[in-house]
């Protein structure tokens, strides 16, 4: 199947009440995993990658592997570039074959995020390519503290930019371990009012199971980005391996039970946001 856009995706997502996975990727394990995941349950995914995995991959890299295992798949796969805080992070992304991007303006003026999402939205629209965008900031645990979506912000960003879905701030908190985020429905509520485009949690870890269903059937969130809960599945695969077989040496063997491991987390996660049964 060739590679989704961003937007189609999340389209369907938002009008079949449902909402999407966008699985951050570290290396060739996870992807895989999270692919053959989706194919068991029958639901399209998205593969990310973010700062971290670009620092440590090329994104010419990147961008070859994702395309392969989204043309391999029998289902839907977006090719994401996720928290691009430059322009070039996100033109890059285009150029080696992702079909969405995203830019992080979050911590700019409203003004200036909106200016440089409006001209990467150009660019990327005409290469067939999606842009997710962010108003209000989302903090991180033991990290920067988050700063609320004003929804007045988020109306005027999504008429000026052309952004094709909205990353929001509604108590959702980056690289939480434990399930504690406590979502703020009212301001979800005034964002939904003022917009009409998919909106995006980041931070989906830190929501718990039955709170992230909720928001997809009841909700204009389309899209919840999830990594740490599938990084926690892969680590403690990888320990238990070591731990049980301490001899072994070689990197394959050392990794393969990586695999079954996050993909197997990672059919619980999509399922319960997915659509129903």
């Amino acid at each position: 199947m060739t590679a989704a856009t961003l937007s189609s995706v999340l389209r369907d997502a938002m009008s079949g009440g449902y909402a999407v996975a966008g699985l951050v990727v570290l290396g060739w394990e996870d992807a895989c995993a999270y692919v053959e995941a989706a194919e068991e349950a029958g639901m399209a995914i998205i593969l990310q990658a973010g700062p971290g995995c670009r620092k440590h991959t090329p994104v010419a890299v990147l961008g070859k592997m994702f395309r392969h295992l989204a043309d391999q798949a029998r289902v839907p796969v977006v090719c994401h570039i996720d928290h691009g805080y430059a322009p070039e992070d996100c033109l890059e992304g285009i150029d080696h074959g992702f079909t969405s991007v995203m830019f992080d303006g979050s911590k700019l003026p409203i003004a200036e995020n909106i200016e440089i999402t409006a001209r990467i939205v150009e660019k990327a629209h005409a290469a067939g390519v999606s842009v997710e965008g962010e108003v209000g900031f989302v903090g991180y645990a033991q990290g920067a503290a988050s700063a609320t979506t004003d929804p007045a912000e988020a109306g005027r960003f999504e008429k000026e930019s052309g952004a094709d879905a909205m990353a929001i701030s509604v108590g959702n908190v980056h690289l939480q371990t434990e399930k504690t985020a406590g979502i703020d429905f009212k301001a979800l509520a005034a964002v939904e009012a003022a917009t009409s485009i998919p909106l995006v949690l980041h931070g989906g870890s830190g929501i718990p199971f039955e709170t992230r269903r909720k928001l997809a059937r009841e909700t204009r969130v389309s899209k919840f980005n999830i990594g740490t809960e599938l990084r926690m599945a892969f680590g403690q695969a990888l320990k238990e391996n070591l731990r049980q077989h301490g001899e072994i040496f070689d990197r394959l063997e050392i990794l393969k039970p990586t695999i079954p491991a996050v993909r197997d987390t990672t059919i619980q996660v999509i399922q319960n946001i997915g659509p129903e049964a």
